[in-house]
């Protein structure tokens, strides 16, 4: 077949292919361009989940007749002062967003700039453009999408139910939000009620409170500030605490130089920083925004724009890391409010049908959920620790002072109760010991390593031959945290020294335990991440476990140990250490407020 040249109509729908992918891709882009050109107020509708329109209008500087006209033709801009694609500080900046949309679509756009005595409109149809024609509207620009993909049919079958592509403009909406505070969002459509987001204030609580309008008040409630900077590198933001978490990685949200993008180099920072808090099925929420020189970074290596490539990765990386960890240690024994909201919905009175006449009966049977009903029917606590209070406190002091308070009682041989100056906390004795033990042998390694102790009998355990091989290929690794293991013959290996700061241990339960997370360990896996995870299996086997009736010094000691050590708020596996319940929050439960 020989070669030819195509028409420019195919060409412009082959670009269309690129930019528009959906109806989220279409407000992505006119969004941006709304941003670009100073708007300070911005509004979406939609129907049919865009498929059927897409209506975007802002409040900017507009645009005269002659640059309308420019402005539907491939490859026209007025946003590259000069041929400079290094440094690029704008979102859009390829001149192919307009044309590509019209190239699929019916689009209209009405404009006008300050200059202009009225607006002008001019319309695109498959790629077919009108004249500008006089027109009214405000100083600003309204952008109109109808039938999108009308005129490549087949690209329809691809979109989803109307629902779902609303939900993705949605997402879109949100991201662009989250990224300009000090801009008015407003975004409604037939799927869903409308939402709007009014312009914050500068500055951090502007930020904050513009992520807690996107993200939820359960956010915010349980944010923690991001700041750090490394040679023209900033990073700012909010995560939250390590407690609140979701079940996949779409709760967080990264910004480079303002632009929202998907980056694996930037995901790969935060799951890095987060390795020491959460379990590999859970994920971290989070808004992080890297500002840095725009020559400095290469915004044109998708077609997209989600992606962008650093020129210096390896230290925007290690900024990410250094400001994750150094804010989350900061709210080292912090837990998530939601703990204790969870707790006291759990303890709500059973709701009265309407009508229904008020019966004044026992707690066990109907003030109280039965799941929380059952926590009580377990006798006397484990541990009663009102009559050796006093007794254990120096003169005048007080342990209800502390954070997190004096012990009181432990109840099921698990959970420590403990009374704060303004409210009351329960303490998961096992979850909470397996986070110090932890944070002891991390430290251990650090400085002079984790010492030892010999078996006065080796322990053999046996396992499957493959096990065996995994275990003794990393006895180098073992032996950094205390734990010398040997092969025992094809089926054995022979455990010879244990950490000594764990005490004793069941050291079969152990090495069965690192085996089996051996075998999903990827070679690519940082030694150092390794050893954390053998850290954080040693340090769940040398904890106080579940069960374990705790004398009233115990309880106190590991409270008041908890409050010193680093990342106490949740275990290893990112599960809560403690719940508080506010006073309050208990009186307004009995209805004293």
């Amino acid at each position: 077949m020989p070669v030819r040249q195509l028409s420019e109509a195919v060409v412009n729908r082959i670009a269309a292919g690129e930019v528009v992918e959906r109806p989220a891709s279409v407000v992505k882009e006119l969004v941006e361009n709304a941003l670009d050109a100073g708007a300070r107020r911005i509004e979406v509708h939609t129907d049919g989940g865009g498929r059927r329109l897409v209506r975007v209008s802002d409040d900017g500087e507009g645009m005269t007749r002659a640059d309308l006209a420019l402005a539907v033709e491939r490859h026209a801009t007025s946003k590259l002062a000069d041929d400079d694609l290094i440094a690029i500080r704008t979102l859009g900046f390829r001149g192919e967003a307009l044309p590509s949309i019209g190239a699929v679509a019916r689009l209209s756009i009405t404009t006008r700039h300050a200059s202009e005595p009225h607006a002008w409109v001019i319309a695109v149809d498959a790629g077919v453009k009108s004249e500008a024609k006089p027109a009214a509207l405000g100083i600003g620009t309204r952008v109109e999408v109808r039938d999108l993909f009308h005129a490549t049919p087949a690209r329809l079958k691809f979109l989803k139910l109307d629902r779902t592509e609303a939900e993705a403009v949605r997402e879109v909406v949100r991201r662009l939000a989250m990224s300009r505070p000090d801009v008015a969002f407003a975004f409604a459509g037939e799927e869903r009620a409308p939402v709007s987001f009014a312009a914050a204030l500068p500055g951090a609580p502007g930020r904050l409170a513009r992520l807690g309008d996107v993200l939820g008040a359960e956010f915010r409630a349980n944010a923690v500030a991001i700041a750090a900077e490394r040679e023209g590198v900033v990073i700012d933001g909010y995560a939250a605490l390590p407690t609140l978490t979701r079940a996949n990685a779409l709760g967080q949200y990264l910004f480079v130089n303002g632009r929202p993008v998907r980056d694996k180099l930037l995901l790969g920072a935060v799951r890095a920083a987060y390795a020491d808090y959460l379990p590999r099925d859970r994920h971290p929420l989070l808004a992080l925004f890297v500002t840095l020189d725009a020559r400095e970074v290469d915004v044109n290596v998708h077609p997209a724009k989600a992606e962008v490539r650093f020129r210096n990765a390896g230290l925007v990386r290690a900024l990410i890391v250094h400001a994750l960890k150094t804010a989350l240690s900061r709210e080292a024994t912090r837990a998530a409010s939601t703990g204790g909201s969870a707790t006291i919905a759990a303890f709500r009175p059973a709701l009265r049908p309407r009508g229904a006449p008020y019966i004044y009966a026992p707690l066990r049977s109907a003030a109280l959920a039965e799941p929380a009903q059952a926590a009580f029917d377990t006798g006397l606590p484990a541990a009663d620790l009102r009559a050796v209070a006093a007794a254990a406190l120096e003169p005048g002091a007080d342990a209800r002072d502390h954070p997190l308070g004096a012990a009181r009682a432990q109840v099921h041989d698990t959970y420590i109760v403990a009374q704060t100056q303004d409210g009351l906390v329960i303490v998961d004795q096992h979850a909470a010991h397996e986070r110090i033990v932890y944070e002891r042998l991390k430290a251990a390694l650090e400085k002079t390593g984790v010492a030892r102790q010999i078996l006065l009998i080796p322990e053999i355990v046996d396992l499957d031959e493959s096990d065996v091989a995994r275990v003794t290929a990393r006895a180098d690794e073992l032996a950094r945290y205390g734990l010398v293991v040997e092969p025992f013959g094809p089926g054995a290996v022979a455990l010879r020294e244990t950490p000594g700061l764990l005490g004793e241990i069941d050291g079969a339960g152990l090495i069965r335990d690192l085996a089996e997370h051996m075998a999903e360990w990827d070679e690519a896996l940082p030694l150092e991440r390794r050893l954390m995870q053998v850290a954080s299996s040693m340090a769940c086997h040398g904890s106080v476990r579940a069960g374990r009736r705790l004398k009233p010094e115990e309880m106190n000691a590991l409270l008041r140990e908890m409050e010193v050590t680093p990342n106490s708020g949740q275990c290893n596996h990112g599960r809560p250490t403690y719940v508080e319940l506010k006073l309050a929050d208990i009186e307004r439960l009995f209805g004293r407020r």
